[in-house]
């Protein structure tokens, strides 16, 4: 994964400035979304994969599928994409720009990871906690992994809070093994 960040990390980087440019941050990262959504099909990907396709022609087909609110800039910058064989990177340059554009409106994006469903109450309390510690507006997204035994981790960018029970357990494992 790491190896395609790396391999994303300029194109978002350049479409990030060119949305910045235009002052049109939300604007590209709904396209860049679309794009994402639209890449990650499954018929698209073989199409993508395959040899025998020309570049021109899957970027042709992307920009068709996403229509008419791509605008010009978005649909050179799919051909971009598809001329340097880089279409199947566009969720991960997704998730990098939606990195960038978080960090200039201010606000970190923030994951809750907890072992069943959280009422809404929780999430505002963790949610203002994490706005407290890291002085900043947090934009959150809520997931459920029942393996977690109990409890909640929380992720914001490379960094985990872990109060899961299931992380508990490993913890006092490894002291033991230790």
């Amino acid at each position: 994964m790491s190896e395609l960040s790396t391999l994303a990390r300029p194109y978002a980087e350049a479409v990030f400035r060119i949305a910045q440019g235009e002052n049109d941050l939300a604007g590209w990262s709904s396209r860049i979304a679309t794009l994402a959504a639209i890449v990650s099909d499954a018929q698209l990907a073989r199409l993508n994969a395959d040899p025998s396709v020309a570049a021109e022609r899957v970027a042709a087909l992307v920009v068709d599928v996403a229509g008419s609110t791509l605008g010009e800039r978005g649909a050179s910058f799919v051909k971009v994409l598809a001329d340097n064989g880089r279409l199947s990177l566009l969720p991960v340059i997704g998730e990098q720009f939606e990195t960038l554009k978080a960090s200039a409106e201010g606000t970190l994006e923030a994951t809750i990871t907890s072992a069943q469903e959280m009422a809404q109450d929780q999430i505002d309390g963790l949610v203002a906690g994490l706005r407290a510690k890291f002085n900043r507006a947090i934009n959150v997204q809520v997931a459920v992994d029942p393996e977690l035994i109990g409890g909640a981790v929380i992720t914001i960018g490379d960094q985990v809070i872990d109060g899961s029970v299931k992380g508990r357990l490993q913890r006092m494992s490894f002291a033991l093994q230790g």
